[in-house]
């Protein structure tokens, strides 16, 4: 099991250097990284990739997305090589609905349960150092988010998830994949500051927080970084 020194003061490198450090004390096949194809996560998967070109990428695929970020996904996994891992809820999206109706109008949360955080928490199973791309700019719920962080799992799988780009601001991502040339989805530019699934996701106010087009205002989370439980 790769661990972590506990003696570095991560908060204290930068994010080039955070990875590095990382992956240099890690055993092989223990990284992984999720994405939802939003620019922090291809950032953040851009400087894993220096280090480890064949990291496994986690994508969520709830049956709900954007045809916008299907299409980015794909386009940048065939581009970069990636290899891309699918996280698959175990029910269709015509067996869910056909067993709990429309249930991410009714039951958001419940609905994010069954789709996007069991399959990643089945699987992060192999895995012991879980990289993201959250920001403490992001939401209210992540202002506290460190860079390295102990999980457990629904299982009592213990991890660490890596938040290498936890005090980056917007406009310091951006300047980034700018500079890297790494293309960026074209739900953007039409508005869009947080994609999730598209039924549940809109294009927030003027001066709201990025997150707050996600779930109506009605939630911050999916559950995704609230379920695995901080130790």
């Amino acid at each position: 099991m790769s661990v972590v020194d506990t003696t570095i003061d991560y908060e204290a490198l930068t994010a080039e250097e955070l990875v590095a450090d990382i992956v240099r004390e890690a055993t092989p096949g223990s990284v992984c990284v999720t994405s939802s194809f939003q620019t922090e996560d291809m950032v953040v998967l851009h400087m894993l990739r220096r280090h480890l070109p064949d990291v496994p990428v986690i994508f969520l695929e709830t049956g709900y997305h954007f045809p916008e970020v299907i299409a980015y996904r794909d386009r940048m996994a065939a581009a970069w090589g990636l290899n891309l891992v699918n996280a698959l809820p175990t029910t269709t999206v015509k067996e869910f609905e056909g067993q709990f109706g429309i249930l991410h109008i009714v039951q958001p949360t419940a609905c994010c349960q069954a789709r996007k955080v069991e399959p990643l928490m089945r699987s992060l199973e192999p895995y012991d150092l879980w990289f993201t791309g959250l920001r403490r700019e992001q939401s209210p719920t992540r202002a506290g988010l460190k860079k390295v962080e102990g999980h457990k799992t629904p299982t009592g799988k213990q991890m660490k998830k890596i938040s290498v780009l936890a005090d980056w601001d917007w406009a310091r991502v951006k300047a980034y994949a700018e500079r890297e040339g790494i293309p960026e989805l074209e739900l953007y530019a039409r508005g869009y500051t947080s994609v999730g699934c598209e039924p549940c996701t809109s294009i927030p106010e003027a001066g709201a927080d990025a997150r707050s087009g996600r779930w109506g205002g009605k939630k911050l989370e999916c559950g995704i970084h609230t379920f695995s439980e901080k130790n």
